[in-house]
């Protein structure tokens, strides 16, 4: 089976097992430009011909600017044009504010909350009712680590999060996506990944989970799967 096939099996498992479209949801999916997210817009693409859910979808990038410079994101355009999906880029000061203005010691926490106002309020101009986000199982397991050791809570994101204030609906639909299928899927399918330039990338506390249990796998085969399987039965987080 080809990577991208394998792809549009776990979304459409995700899809179906949390109920994660209706018919005529208008969904704007959040392209950072990053591997998980052109994977999650074009496998979404492809499901969408034959789901028997009509939906619409958006593709919805935020540019943080990080250095005070805009990214070029014109591989993402061209994609979404041949996929004759519409394409919203939005500019912001995230990066300058965070690292120029504020010179954030711990930059990831602001940053993941400013970014997700941003996405929200840009979904709700556009008329939006969902947002997809490109989280894999790996984000996951990475998540509910990183919660258990470091702030002492068990919990993790949803699958399917309701944000009545916004009145948007949150889905992650590569929720059972390994990362490493996900990266060959990417790299088989040639898509316009744009690397971050964020001064924090590779740095961060995230980076240090991921490595820890990359270890643990390697020394117990199939730790991690583990871990999200038990996850999954425990409904942590309403899962």
């Amino acid at each position: 089976m080809k990577p991208e096939q394998k792809m549009e099996g776990y979304i459409r498992k995700a899809v179906d097992e949390y109920k994660m479209l209706s018919p005529g949801d208008h969904v704007a999916v959040g392209v950072s430009g990053g591997k998980d997210s052109l994977v999650l817009l074009t496998g979404l693409w492809r499901l969408r011909r034959y789901l028997g859910i009509p939906f619409s979808l958006t593709a919805l990038t935020l540019d943080p600017c990080f250095g005070g410079k805009e990214a070029d994101y014109s591989g993402i355009a061209a994609l979404c044009g041949e996929m004759d999906i519409p394409f919203v880029l939005r500019r912001t000061q995230i990066g300058t504010i965070i690292f120029d203005e504020r010179r954030e010691t711990n930059p990831c926490s602001l940053c993941a909350r400013m970014r997700r106002g941003a996405l929200h309020d840009a979904c709700k101009a556009m008329g939006a009712n969902k947002l997809a986000l490109g989280h894999n199982r790996d984000d996951a397991t990475e998540t509910f680590v990183m919660n258990l050791f470091e702030e002492g809570r068990i919990g993790c994101f949803s699958p399917v999060t309701w944000l009545s204030r916004k009145e948007l609906t949150v889905i992650r639909p590569l929720i059972f996506a390994p990362e490493k299928e996900v990266l060959g899927a990417a790299r088989q399918s040639g898509l316009p990944v744009v690397r971050s330039a964020c001064p924090a990338d590779r740095h961060t506390e995230r980076e240090e989970i991921k490595r820890w249990l990359a270890e643990r796998d390697r020394e117990d085969h199939g730790f991690s799967l583990r871990l999200f399987g038990a996850m999954k039965r425990a409904h942590v987080s309403g899962w």
